[in-house]
């Protein structure tokens, strides 16, 4: 699709659904601003309470976004994997991130900054249709975490976290025991214990560090399904 020389940056945006509207000098401009921001795992790429420069995309690499650890307790809120956008709300607001930004794998970030992302909004209708559907995912992700973090067991916790809310693209996901445990807020072994069971239902398929969805709507109905009591 791409020649070998373009750099993996202009991959990146090329393949952006609001990019190829932009005037070709727009293009431009936006492809030579973005900055890039690299880290080793768990390492926090962007701290809470700092200044917000931008809009941030992940061009390689799986991050968390977390709460700031409390007596050495978080609280995960999203992922977001290669080729995902994160932290339109707090761009679009022009805040303090409320949030920490943590490395699951080595991972580079690119960061549009924040004049960049303003004057696309002033300018492009595409870019704004973009965002308000990210915003929508967001407020559907966090809907849905408030209600199984409250309500469901462990076993629909990790289910959420394999749907198509958080990972829209691919239903083969690269994803270890140890980086689930940390998304979820659970331990490494209760993470096994919960595929284990998902597998054994026929809801994921496990293969050395590979996890299938061979049906998107039977995870589904499992998540919000009533939680069985003994």
């Amino acid at each position: 699709m791409f020649p070998d020389s373009v750099s993996p940056i202009s991959r990146f945006v090329a393949l952006q659904p609001w990019f190829a509207s932009l005037p070709l000098s727009t293009q431009t401009r936006v492809a030579d601003s973005l900055l890039r921001i690299s880290g080793k795992k768990g390492e926090v790429l962007l701290p809470a309470g700092a200044q917000v420069e931008g809009w941030y995309g992940v061009l390689s690499g799986l991050v968390k976004l977390q709460s700031v650890p409390v007596q050495g307790k978080t609280c995960s809120f999203v992922c977001a994997a290669c080729g995902d956008w994160f932290g339109e709300g707090s761009a679009m607001n022009i805040e303090l991130r409320r949030y920490e930004v943590v490395a699951l794998r080595d991972t580079e970030l690119l960061c549009l900054p924040q004049s960049e992302f303003h004057e696309l909004r002033a300018s492009s209708l595409a870019f704004n249709q973009f965002l308000a559907k990210q915003l929508s995912i967001r407020v559907s992700q966090t809907m849905a975490i408030i209600e199984t973090s409250r309500l469901r067991t462990p076993e629909q916790r990790v289910a959420l976290s394999l749907s198509r809310l958080f990972w829209g693209r691919t239903r083969k996901l690269n994803l270890s025991q140890d980086e689930l445990a940390s998304l979820v807020g659970i331990s490494r072994q209760t993470a096994n214990q919960s595929l284990r069971s998902l597998a054994q239902r026929g809801l994921v398929t496990l293969d050395f560090g590979r996890l299938e969805i061979p049906d998107d709507e039977a995870l589904t109905n499992f998540i919000f399904s009533a939680p069985q009591t003994s």
